[in-house]
């Protein structure tokens, strides 16, 4: 099969030029041949692991935990159970993440309200005391 140009597995994947290069120097995918000229020339089995990179990311997996996932893809032992358990912590995770942003939310409209019912000078604003910890409670 014909080797592909980094330019071709970045349309192929949906991902830019400099995401493969850094992929490759996170150690995500193999590092690729290279022609005599210094181009790289790579396999096409890197588009699927490519793209189980990017969705990984989309899901919010980080880097490290990519590489887990991906060290356990290639481990003849790994279980189903093993991926469940990484989904598990992961969801906890972001669980978590929505509460704090529920947390700010609530605080960014009860400044909101507080705006409204103020002089309009950036001088008495209570967004801007609050920020500056003026407002403690």
């Amino acid at each position: 099969m014909k080797p592909l140009s980094i330019g071709e597995v970045a349309r192929s994947t949906g991902v830019g030029v400099e995401t493969v290069r850094f992929y490759e120097k996170e150690d995500l995918i193999r590092e690729p041949m290279r022609r005599e000229s210094g181009y790289r020339q790579y396999s096409r089995e890197v588009i699927p692991r490519i793209r189980f990179i990017k969705r990984s990311r989309e899901l919010g997996f980080s880097l490290r935990e990519i590489k887990e996932l991906l060290s356990l893809r290639m481990d003849p032992s790994t279980t189903c159970n093993d991926f469940r358990k990484r989904v598990e912590v992961k969801t906890a995770e972001i669980d978590e993440k929505i509460r704090d942003l529920q947390k700010m939310t609530a605080a960014l409209e009860h400044l909101k309200q507080a705006c409204e019912n103020n002089p309009p000078t950036a001088t008495e604003c209570p967004f801007l005391d609050a920020l500056d910890g003026l407002d403690e409670n």
